[in-house]
């Protein structure tokens, strides 16, 4: 019998967009989708970075994710409220309180997807916070998700990690009530993700029901750098570098197959240092799930 190959069929006459659409509540979230086939790549961008980050000239060599992708399936970027790029250049979706938390994403993420009618089956992409965004997506909606990708993602045990070697004030400054760049802190609803109880609830969801058994990469920035997150120089940067990896090393044990892949030559913005990495990476899960 020959292999279902759902690409043929699904999201044939889906139009590229750039919009706001209404969510549940009334609210608006921008959102952009481009290409055709299945399964859907949904990007879920880093801490303060709008959906134009999977867009922007990356700093290596290849084409950016965003366009690179839609060359071979359907996929999908949004803002998140508050989110920003550069001074000037802030979230197309509608404000709302901060701080926010991963769970309060998602939630608002399957409102977008089902109001914008971006049908399933998902590959989930998630970048530095994004990772945890799209690790809890997977973990309690995995009915509909035929992979997950993580780049340099935040996760749980780096959060302890930051317990461990931080004093509470850096701790507080960091995890509890993260502030955006100075540059942007006169601006109202700045994005602010409280990281402790994004940790929390990423550790319950997985305690309650663990990620099931799916097609998992974990991409890891070089191991070389001396500082990749730009951490203050007075922080204890080796032992949360060594954290960070451990954690890494945590995710890739979720799942039996799942995969870890150390980015050579790239700092945190694996998307913008090695883009062909992080292509090459979704195109293999999105050529899995259509031999399923």
């Amino acid at each position: 019998m020959a292999a279902h190959r759902p690409h043929k069929a699904a999201h044939a006459g889906r139009r590229n967009f750039a919009k706001r659409v209404a969510i549940q509540g009334g609210r608006k979230l921008f959102i952009t989708c481009r290409g055709t086939g299945s399964p859907t790549v949904v990007l879920e961008a880093g801490t303060g970075d709008l959906a134009k980050v999977w867009s922007m000239p990356p700093s290596g060599p290849g084409r950016a994710v965003f366009p690179a992708v839609a060359r071979f399936t359907r996929v999908c970027a949004y803002d998140r409220p508050g989110t920003y790029l550069l001074p000037g250049t802030l979230s197309r979706s509608d404000p709302v309180a901060m701080p926010r938390s991963a769970l309060d994403i998602v939630v608002d993420l399957r409102k977008l997807l089902h109001a914008a009618d971006v049908p399933g089956p998902y590959v989930l992409v998630g970048h530095s916070f994004g990772g945890m965004v799209a690790r809890q997506y997977a973990t309690l909606r995995p009915g509909r998700i035929a992979g997950l990708v993580s780049i340099d993602a935040q996760n749980e045990d780096f959060v302890a990690g930051y317990k461990e070697f931080l004093t509470p004030e850096q701790y507080l400054a960091a995890v509890l009530n993260p502030q955006p760049p100075p540059s942007l802190q006169t601006y109202s609803a700045v994005e602010r993700l409280s990281l402790e109880i994004s940790a929390a609830q990423v550790r319950q969801a997985q305690a309650d029901t663990p990620l099931r058994r799916m097609p998992l990469t974990v991409l890891s920035h070089s191991r070389d750098l001396a500082n990749p997150f730009g951490f203050p120089p007075d922080w204890p940067i080796n032992d949360l570098e060594r954290a960070f990896q451990a954690s890494q090393d945590m995710l890739a044990e979720l799942v039996p197959g799942a995969r870890h892949v150390t980015a050579a030559k790239s700092g945190h913005y694996i998307q913008l240092d090695q883009p062909r990495l992080v292509t090459r990476t979704i195109r293999a899960m999105v050529r899995e799930a259509r031999l399923k």
